[in-house]
């Protein structure tokens, strides 16, 4: 199995992990919610990483991949006025991965998370492990501690 940034960052963290690969989908309408199906997964809890700017400002969002994000939230939550999502050519740029394969683990830089609260009561969620294809089945704390994100209500 490929070993990515995020699967190294958070093996330097002391978290365990369980991979999930699937065969990617590059013509698919909602990637993550193609992964939940292909998985067999609750798509509550198969979380998409979406990159947004607030105010002009890199920021991520974590959130179940059967739903979209309220940007009048996504702003409240990271203290802004207004957010968008940032242009995928941008994400690809400072993540360091390709559209369709954006892990918030092991992000050219950090920028602020946030992780959707309803997901954050599971005892397990799955979160793109840094390639096309390939998910990780993680406690929703250590997203949480490793990313040092924090939990707000971002959807529409």
């Amino acid at each position: 199995m490929a070993s990515t940034p995020a699967l190294k960052a958070l093996e330097r963290e002391g978290v365990a992990v369980s991979l999930h690969p699937y065969a990617y989908d590059p013509g698919a309408d909602a990637v993550g919610l193609a992964a939940a199906v292909a998985l067999g997964l609750d798509p509550a809890l198969t979380l998409k990483t979406l990159m947004v700017e607030v105010d002009g400002k890199p920021a991520c969002c974590i959130l179940p991949s059967d739903r979209q994000l309220s940007m009048k939230r996504v702003a409240a939550a990271f203290g802004g006025k207004s957010a968008a999502m940032m242009p995928p050519a941008k994400a690809e740029k400072l993540t360091g991965y390709r559209v369709g394969g954006i892990s918030p683990f092991g992000q050219k830089r950090l920028v602020p998370t946030a992780i959707e609260i309803s997901a954050c009561a599971a005892p397990k969620v799955w979160i793109n492990a840094g390639q096309r294809g390939l998910l990780m089945g993680m406690a929703p704390a250590d997203a949480l501690r490793v990313l040092k994100a924090y939990s707000a209500s971002l959807l529409a």
